[in-house]
């Protein structure tokens, strides 16, 4: 099989791994091609706005687990596929010197066993630091059961390590991956913990959690996302839309991958790593899923209108970044404006807030921006829904380079 064909084999199979991220790295070249350090490599947006990538490849999509959700898993009949060790850096080094990418994110199909493909993915990275001299970005997807050895060894080759824990319940992977325990993939996140350093994983981890293809709420799944966070100091949980790639009995029938509630998760995420939400404040028990129509931050605001409408003018920071449409840039402006003049709605237009939303929950020197009788749940929720429908049906026209 040639080089090529592989490529298009392995590249395809690895595209259903979200867990492909980076920044933070401190990883500088000092005699060798790429560095890590400027600019962090992933298909992704870094902080700084930049759209950043990397090679994303499995050494191979051959499998001894039979996990039902997975294409690669051992009982599908797919086009197999396997990468030696030179062969992915020769495709590494040639496509970092003809800049299509800025580095690597490795992972593998688990063959004979997990140590023996650990040792494959070492002698790679190994190959490609020593042999290639290559300083650039690599994130490696670690291979739960591993030995600890080789799990720090690998660690201190790579930036960024992954261990995807897949589904949020234990009930669910044993239903749907029976090989796989989240224990393992805890011990991995622990060791990454308590070995991390300069030297060792420095961009940190990440992990990925399937949506969809079982039975667990959005609020079941973002409690575990917390306690991740928490207890492994994770730099991302992602979320992957579950799609339907082989046919199962414990397999959900769905049509189209649930992406509006991965998007809906993603945004919760974001609250309470940024904007000091709790999980218990967004969902729970008798609240357990989102509404696909409206943002978790809407959502929240609307079944807290006792907490609204909020004075602009007195509100603190925090208080601030609990109302939907302001975040922490335009909180700063209006804690920092309102020193010198009382804040009006038209002074946050002009600090650039957007009022989209936020209007329906602020008050301006102790007005509302209609009659106060129009705050209700059902007016605000009808005029949001409006809102965005109307912003869908506006045509979308790209701007010419030149005058028209």
């Amino acid at each position: 099989m040639s080089l090529e064909e592989k490529l298009k084999i392995l590249a395809d199979s690895a595209k259903y791994d979200a867990s492909c991220s980076s920044s933070g790295s401190t990883r500088t070249n000092d005699n060798g091609l790429g560095n890590a350090s400027f600019s962090g490599i992933c298909h992704s947006f870094s902080s700084d706005g930049r759209c950043i990538s990397l090679l994303k490849i499995l050494m191979t999509n051959c499998c001894i687990f039979d996990c039902k959700y997975c294409i690669n898993r051992r009982s599908n009949e797919v086009k197999r596929a396997i990468f030696t060790p030179e062969e992915i850096c020769e495709i590494t080094i040639n496509f970092y010197k003809r800049n299509y990418i800025e580095g690597l994110f490795l992972s593998s199909g688990i063959i004979k066993s997990p140590d023996y493909t650990m040792n494959k993915l070492i002698e790679t990275i190994s190959l490609l630091r020593r042999k290639y001299h290559f300083n650039g970005y690599i994130h490696v997807k670690a291979i739960p059961g591993a030995s600890n050895y080789l799990l720090k060894k690998l660690g201190s080759l790579v930036d960024r390590m992954s261990a995807n824990i897949e589904l949020p319940t234990s009930d669910g992977l044993k239903l749907l991956a029976p090989n796989k325990n989240h224990q393992k993939v805890t011990d991995i996140m622990q060791t990454i913990k308590e070995n991390k350093s300069k030297n060792f994983v420095n961009a940190g981890q990440s992990t990925q959690m399937i949506i969809g293809a079982t039975k667990e709420s959005d609020y079941n799944i973002l409690k575990m996302s917390s306690n991740l966070y928490d207890k492994y100091h994770l730099k991302r949980v992602f979320y992957s839309a579950y799609v339907s790639v082989n046919k199962d009995n414990y397999l959900p029938t769905l049509k189209l991958p649930p992406l509006k509630r991965e998007h809906r998760l993603y945004q919760a995420d974001f609250l309470f790593r940024y904007y000091n939400f709790k999980v218990d404040e967004l969902l729970d028990e008798n609240h357990p899923n989102f509404n696909i129509l409206l943002d978790p931050k809407v959502t929240w605001a609307l079944r807290n209108l006792n907490r609204f409408p909020l004075e602009v003018n007195k509100a603190n920071y925090y208080e601030l970044l609990k109302v939907p449409g302001i975040g922490p840039t335009s909180a700063k402006k209006i804690i920092s404006n309102r020193r010198y003049y009382t804040l009006e709605y038209n002074d946050l237009k002009k600090l650039g807030v957007v009022l989209k939303r936020a209007k329906y929950f602020l008050l301006c020197n102790g007005k509302y921006f209609m009659n106060k009788e129009y705050f209700t749940k059902n007016f605000i929720e009808t005029n949001l829904l409006l809102e965005d429908e109307e912003s869908k049906n506006i045509k979308k026209v790209q701007l010419s380079l030149f005058n028209e």
